[in-house]
């Protein structure tokens, strides 16, 4: 993303989940005139404030954000590429939490030996002195210290605005952990709480290299030809569109672009996922971030670097982290309200237990200290982003594109799905399925007729048949005197002598149709095929039949979707009945709506969501826009396919592959299953540890370990989908 002249880019190094995002939302956007002029990418550590109505300069905003806790620059993209920056902002954190558990140990090692006792090292009995020496209390204060050093300025901050948080809730037990005393519990609680922050941003670190993975697949040089054949090298950022540029055999593609000149096998997995390197020939598309094979190709330049199919993906996976799952909004909704209640169920112990239990006011507020680490939201804070950021990085990966959070969990919830027939369920593109000679002829010579007659033009069909006649190696001159019969056929001399071609229709326009002939067609047409004949002036010569062939994995691709759970699959279609009826018989489609146009395609999706609720449609052209917009989900079909069906789409498959649907399906209901696993989890050792509480049994450095193990389990839990297999066979966890 480029910083343009209202565009303001910040870099904010301690911003590693959604609580720091909720906080910066909150401080933020009355500077900037609301939320809807906030974006954050967390896997950057970046903060964007688009332009407003309310202008506010970089330094008000930066010192905003420091006064949080947190600390911004203005974002340099040079200075983050080279990953510069002082070894005080990559390393600080994991140096402190280091030194507090070193420091930790060490208090807790010279304990034992100044008081030759484990037991008063740990607490359990009193010293002779029943004081602890000077030497043990400066080394735990070391290690308390660097524990929250970098949660104090946010802990300040929450005190300072009455906003609650689990910063604040761990430094109010350090500091009563230190007025009853307990010195060790006050330093384990701050290296435990610091070890789980830098577990957290361990984890966002991680799906951050998952994601910046596909930043490596970008190459800094284009070789470009000049006007008299001369090669330059430039950076990809600076060719035109248009330009001519070369890929050398093993060099990543540097831009979109259509071959012009060689061929070559081209590695497209890292775009499509596609594991089978594709054959690139001439007008061929080709990829920014492809690698090409063994062949020398010259391709033109259809798009700018920053408008290719990679720079789009890099951009929307980045901008994905803003759009919040449901799960993500229940989880901070839930711990926005959580987190108060637990401070006043703690001061409600502390005030109670003594007059009504007879303990003393030291076990009251030791207990209350206890109800505050067991009760802090880290485990499910994170439980939900980090399962979220892996998923988004697992499905780029395979060749899926989904746009937000907010559309990883929609897939799973699918009961009905509409498909356009034209390119995704089919090919896209009719090819010669029958050759029918009459009178004499024979299949050579009919081909070599019909591809003279149409060598003119550029009808899909005639490319079709003239594809059939180079596969037949059939030889053939382009035929003279050629003359269009509009929506009806074509005239042409072949060889001094008339030959015509045209549509069934048109055959009977010239009454030269015979019963058997009309018979063949007429079962030709209701199978949903379109057919060409050939003739002349005194006979008949045959007949060719086209189909846009289903693709081959079309039917598995609708038995799976049923599998998955989708209640019905409907087919949306412009084409003619009898065609769209024999292709949702051949694949298994539930419904067949036919002859529609956008608007009326619109109207169907309409219809299905007020029936189902929660519906998908998939498709590949401008045409399918509208319905895509209007459905609970839309799916883009092919990285080739048109610029509005993709910007229109919630999710975008980077291939032509209908397999990834019912993948994206249950790759959604696995994700979703993992988010349920880890708040239960999270959830289950927080009432656990306060039953033991209650009867007693729980201390303070028990409570934070347990919280900190399980922040580490849902954090493993989480990632195991950056493990997600490109398979459909996704039902068991």
């Amino acid at each position: 993303m480029d910083q343009n002249q209202d565009e303001q880019i910040f870099k904010i190094q301690d911003m590693d989940c959604v609580e720091e995002v909720s906080v910066l939302k909150r401080e933020i956007s009355p500077l900037v005139g609301g939320e809807e002029y906030l974006f954050f990418d967390i896997l950057n550590r970046r903060m964007t404030v688009k332009p407003s109505t309310q202008p506010v300069s970089a330094e008000a905003v930066i010192q905003a954000i420091n006064e949080t806790g947190m600390r911004a620059e203005i974002w340099d993209a040079e200075k983050q590429q080279a990953e510069s920056g002082s070894f005080w902002s990559k390393q600080g954190r994991s140096l402190l939490t280091g030194l507090s558990g070193v420091m930790m140990c060490s208090a807790f090692l010279t304990h034992i030996i100044l008081a030759g006792s484990f037991s008063a090292a740990l607490g359990a009995e009193e010293t002779v002195n029943a004081s602890m020496p000077l030497p043990v209390r400066l080394q735990y204060l070391a290690a308390i210290i660097t524990g929250i050093w970098f949660v104090l300025p946010k802990a300040w901050f929450a005190l300072k605005r009455l906003r609650p948080d689990m910063n604040l809730l761990m430094c109010i037990a350090v500091i009563g952990a230190l007025f009853i005393d307990e010195w060790f519990e006050a330093a384990a609680v701050a290296f435990l709480f610091a070890f789980s922050q830098l577990l957290e941003a361990w984890s966002v670190g991680r799906a951050r290299k998952a994601v910046a993975a596909l930043m490596d697949l970008t190459t800094p040089i284009a070789r470009i030809r000049d006007e008299q054949g001369n090669e330059t090298t430039v950076t990809p950022e600076s060719v035109e569109v248009d330009t001519i540029f070369l890929i050398r055999p093993g060099e990543k593609i540097p831009l979109d672009g259509r071959v012009v000149k060689g061929e070559s096998e081209v590695n497209q997995a890292p775009i499509t996922g596609e594991s089978i390197p594709i054959m690139k020939q001439v007008d061929d598309e080709i990829f920014a971030g492809t690698i090409n094979g063994d062949g020398l190709l010259e391709a033109k330049c259809t798009k700018l670097a920053e408008d290719t199919i990679l720079s789009q993906i890099i951009r929307m996976v980045g901008e994905a982290q803003t759009r919040r799952a449901p799960s993500e909004v229940w989880v901070e909704k839930f711990a926005k309200v959580y987190t108060p209640i637990v401070m006043a169920a703690a001061l409600l112990i502390l005030l109670t237990l003594p007059p009504l239990l007879q303990i003393s006011w030291h076990d009251s507020l030791y207990r209350s200290l206890v109800l505050l680490v067991i009760a802090c939201p880290c485990a499910l804070v994170i439980s939900t982003p980090v399962s979220i950021v892996a998923s988004l990085a697992a499905a780029a990966r395979n060749g899926v594109l989904i746009k937000g959070g907010e559309f990883v969990e929609a897939p799973s919830k699918l009961k009905a799905l509409a498909l356009d027939k034209t390119g995704t369920l089919t090919q896209g593109r009719p090819v010669v399925t029958k050759i029918v000679p009459l009178n004499g002829h024979t299949e050579s010579e009919l081909l070599e007729r019909a591809a003279a007659l149409e060598a003119h033009s550029n009808h899909p069909l005639a490319v079709a048949i003239l594809d059939a006649v180079e596969k037949q190696n059939v030889k053939y001159q382009p035929a003279e005197d050629y003359q269009i019969i509009q929506g009806k056929g074509a005239t042409a001399l072949i060889n001094g002598r008339e030959f015509w071609l045209g549509s069934h229709r048109y055959l009977e326009e010239r009454n030269e149709e015979t019963p058997e002939v009309h018979r063949q067609l007429e079962a030709l047409s209701n199978a949903g095929q379109t057919v060409v004949v050939v003739g002349n002036e005194t006979h008949v010569c045959g007949f060719i039949a086209l189909a846009d062939r289903v693709r081959e994995t079309s039917a598995d691709v609708i038995r799976d979707l049923h599998h998955e759970g989708v209640k019905q699959l409907v087919m949306l279609t412009g084409d003619n009945a009898g065609t769209a009826q024999a292709v949702a018989e051949e694949v298994g489609m539930d419904t067949v709506h036919s002859e529609l146009l956008p608007e009326d395609k619109l109207t169907v999706m309409e219809s299905l969501v007020e029936e189902f609720e929660y519906v998908a449609m998939v498709g590949d052209g401008v045409n399918d826009a509208p319905a895509m917009s209007r459905s609970t989900l839309g799916i883009a079909m092919g990285a080739a396919g048109s610029d509005v069906a993709i910007e229109s789409a919630d999710i975008a498959l980077m291939t032509d592959d209908l397999t990834k649907i019912p993948w994206l399906i249950g790759h959604s209901h696995r994700t979703l299953r993992i988010i349920r696993q880890n708040i239960i989890f999270a959830l289950s050792i927080k009432v656990l540890f306060m039953l033991l509480m209650v009867f007693d049994q729980a201390s303070l450095w028990a409570a934070i370990a347990a919280d900190m193990g399980a922040s580490l389990l849902v954090i493993f839990n989480g990632l195991r989908l950056l493990q997600t297999p490109a398979t459909t066979k996704l039902k068991e966890v």
